[in-house]
């Protein structure tokens, strides 16, 4: 007896990242025949940042951000994949360590876990190559999911095509210390405000305190610290919400103190009386808790500073780094004027994109592409047309913002950028004065009410969207 996928052509998936991998699956999923291409695992072929050849590899934090769905639009984009049937959310959650109200992972579980799924599926086929230029011609249906590290033959080889000039910019990562290294005489364990999150535990950060003293000398260290300086990539903007932290410190000698040094909402259990002037925190990276890496830390500090800079903080005097921060470029397309709603390249609408290239920022977000690109791409192959989610969720906020942005500013210049998911996205929705009982709600909480609002719209848009499919 023929199978009956065995008449469908296959969909091929180049990149075998976060997007790429959740494509795939989508794909799968609804009986479409894959084949995804991953360059790394090719003798000779690799990336500046991986580490591995898994599949969804994570390059620079190990969290998902916020699992909170109804006041924080990346939880509420957690809670549309899961309806969705995420290969990235359900090996997030199998394998997710201890991050307050974030959902971290273990991230060599997590990466393994979603490596057998797609391997042990019997509709997806993983084949290590690079592709190298553009894909074939007789390629009728592609999604190119390579990310922030595409390589350069097929970076040319698209912006040929297109006859755009790529933009791009910096990511950087953060180091990774070994547990049993900090010096728990110093540091404690507290989340801020003692926040549960998705694990259950309201002590999941490891948080390492200065007084002014301290961290005077140490944003000295960071701003005279030698830097890793590269002349090709001059001119090269950073991404604002992976900025390295010397870049911060050279902002303002406050500025740390009011982003991921910030000292609100921890007390230190030896002397409770005592504030601390900044706290450094550190967040569990693996299942086995031996590994932590350091919360907004990114780094362009050369190797052999970050272990003297960072071993000035309280706690982290004889840290033992499992992995040292670095820099990496990322790239991405001008999207709202080179692709479709569906994802489509529109001078080559075989192509579809995803991820991070598309000009999305952060795992969950490059994602979520990935998921809807294999899910359209599904929807064209079997033949039953799919309009991308409405805007009123998180998903179509998201397409809206890549294929409806920005495209000029003064002087025609494009002003299109990349954008984590956020409440601004979606369509504007008045805030509630009354709650569900009919009681007035402070002015200075209907903010706060106005997101869950949000999400709940969100959420009913998607179950329709998702029903009628």
């Amino acid at each position: 007896m023929t199978s009956p996928t065995a008449k469908i052509s296959p969909v091929h998936v180049v990149g075998g990242g976060l997007a790429g991998s959740e494509a795939a699956w989508q794909l799968a999923r609804a009986g479409v025949p894959v084949i995804l291409h991953e360059m790394r695992g090719v003798p000779g072929v690799k990336t500046d940042a991986h580490q591995t050849d898994g599949l969804a590899e994570l390059v620079c934090s190990n969290s998902f951000r916020s699992d909170d769905w109804e006041y924080n639009a990346v939880g509420l984009l957690h809670a549309e994949m899961r309806e969705l049937d995420s290969i990235i959310l359900a090996c997030g959650d199998a394998h997710q360590v201890p991050a307050g109200g974030a959902l971290a992972v273990d991230r060599d579980g997590f990466s393994q876990a979603v490596t057998e799924r797609l391997q042990a599926h019997p509709l997806v086929t993983v084949v290590r190559e690079e592709i190298a230029g553009l894909p074939p011609e007789d390629w009728d249906s592609v999604i190119v999911a390579t990310g922030p590290l595409t390589s350069p033959a097929l970076a040319d080889a698209l912006l040929g095509l297109t006859g755009e000039d790529a933009l791009s910019f910096f990511d950087a990562i953060a180091p990774i210390v070994h547990a049993e290294s900090i010096d728990f005489d110093i540091a404690w364990r507290q989340s801020r405000y003692d926040k549960v999150g998705p694990g259950g535990d309201a002590a999941a950060y490891v948080n390492c305190p200065m007084d002014k003293a301290q961290y005077d000398a140490f944003i000295d260290a960071l701003l005279h610290g030698p830097k890793a300086e590269f002349k090709e990539w001059e001119n090269v903007p950073y991404f604002d919400g992976c900025l390295p932290i010397e870049v911060m410190a050279e902002r303002g000698r406050e500025t740390l103190r009011h982003g991921p040094m910030k000292p609100v909402g921890l007390t230190n259990p030896r002397d409770p009386q005592v504030k601390a002037h900044a706290i450094v925190q550190l967040r569990q990276d693996n299942a086995l808790g031996t590994l932590f890496n350091m919360v907004g830390f990114q780094t362009k500090l050369k190797h052999g500073a970050q272990a003297e800079v960072f071993r000035m903080i309280p706690g982290l005097q004889n840290a033992q780094f499992a992995r040292l921060g670095g820099l990496h470029r990322n790239t991405f397309l001008n999207s709202p004027k080179l692709l479709d709603r569906q994802l489509r390249m529109k001078a080559r609408p075989a192509l579809r994109f995803a991820g991070q290239v598309t000009g999305v920022e952060g795992y969950v977000e490059s994602a979520a592409l990935g998921l809807l690109a294999g899910r359209l791409a599904a929807a064209e192959r079997l033949g039953r047309p799919l309009d991308a989610p409405p805007p009123e969720t998180a998903l179509g906020a998201l397409v809206e913002h890549i294929t409806g942005g920005h495209l000029a500013g003064p002087g025609g210049i494009s002003t299109f950028q990349p954008m984590n998911v956020n409440y601004g996205l979606l369509p504007l929705l008045e805030a509630p004065r009354v709650d569900d009982e009919g009681k007035r709600i402070p002015p200075k909480d209907r903010g706060r009410a106005k997101k869950r609002l949000m999400s709940l719209r969100a959420l009913a848009a998607l179950k329709a969207w998702r029903d009628a499919a």
